[in-house]
């Protein structure tokens, strides 16, 4: 009998800690709804949560002018709840980093995508559950 609550316990436990969270990059050409808006990346807050709960954000970090900028940028809510579409709101020249933040209660994600003239570089994103550094970022911008 204790080694069926031991199994039970370890079981219910493993949900607690199943899943987590994250954010999921898409293509926009695969939807028409992001494509009726022009968007260049779709972003799906996922893992084991209410994604209607969760808080998504962006930024379009920069350098210009030798100086760095920083844009706040506002993502477009899609019928799929959790699911957003990102449009150009940053010069198109230049090198920027897109940072996209993620937050679910006391869960956090974020992810770090390239762009430049040719557009954004979703295969070669990076994503942590951990505050990604100015230095982090930096070394994008100047890749």
């Amino acid at each position: 009998m204790r080694y069926v609550r031991l199994v039970l316990a370890l079981a219910a436990s493993s949900q607690l800690f199943a899943g987590g969270f994250w954010l999921q990059l898409g293509n926009p050409d695969a939807s028409a709804e992001a494509r009726r808006i022009n968007g260049v990346v779709i972003i799906k807050a996922v893992g084991c949560h209410d994604p209607t709960a969760a808080q998504v954000s962006a930024n379009a970090i920069g350098i210009v002018d030798g100086k760095r900028q920083t844009i706040p940028l506002k993502l477009t809510p899609l019928a799929e709840p959790g699911t957003y579409v990102l449009t150009q709101q940053w010069p198109k020249n230049g090198r920027w980093v897109i940072q996209v933040v993620g937050k679910n209660g006391e869960q956090f994600t974020n992810t770090l995508i390239t762009a430049g003239s040719e557009g954004l570089d979703r295969l070669h994103a990076k994503s942590d559950r951990k505050q990604f550094t100015e230095g982090e970022v930096d070394a994008l911008l100047n890749n």
